[in-house]
């Protein structure tokens, strides 16, 4: 659970860059970034950006916009301390950094990050899914033949997965130390999503 507190307060962090923002508009970003297979409650952001306040990470205001309740909207701003902190988690290599709940939303800030630490943590990852790669390849060599059909088409699967992440993230290594030694944009296709 505090992994992904620390997990929102990252990508809230990240989204009140961007500008101020009020919770329902939060909520609908976070959404976004953390994708369909991990939606975002109320009962998950708010305790957070309470927490977030107490720390003085973010403060709020009320907005001066009319709304159908009547009730000023609040609205959450990034301080300095707040600023800080992105910077300090965005600079983190370790484990955490490329960890399956840390690793996306990392990368949905990586335009933030200076490059050795973006390679860092791209390595990392890609070190990581190897090796859950390898140990499921043998798992799957070993099971096969003990479970059903469909048992097994669904580990052929999170191995082709795991497969296309591993080759997605080479592609971004080698566009990033590419960049690093020629200057410029990576190529467009190097930094599309992985196709699942």
């Amino acid at each position: 659970m505090a992994r992904r507190s620390e997990t929102i307060e990252l990508a809230v962090l990240g989204l009140l860059h961007e500008g101020p923002m009020h919770g329902y508009e939060l909520r609908k970003r976070l959404n976004l970034m953390l994708g369909w297979g991990r939606v975002l409650s109320y009962g998950s952001l708010y305790p957070t950006l309470k927490k977030m306040l107490r720390g003085n990470l973010i403060e709020e205001s009320t907005s001066t916009a009319v709304t159908v309740s009547r009730r000023p909207r609040i609205v959450y701003q990034v301080t300095e301390a707040g600023t800080r902190e992105f910077e300090r988690l965005m600079s983190e290599v370790g484990p955490a950094a490329w960890e399956d709940d840390n690793f996306d939303i990392r990368f949905a800030f990586f335009g933030r990050t200076d490059m050795e630490i973006r390679l860092r943590v791209l390595e990392g990852r890609r070190i990581r899914l190897q090796e859950r790669l390898d140990r499921v390849q043998r798992e799957l060599s070993m099971t096969e033949k003990e479970v059903d059909r469909y048992a097994a088409e669904l580990q052929r699967h999170g191995v082709e997965s795991v497969e296309r992440e591993v080759r997605w993230l080479s592609d971004l290594i080698n566009a990033e130390r590419n960049l690093g030694q020629h200057g410029g944009a990576p190529p467009p296709d190097a930094t599309a999503a992985p196709q699942t």
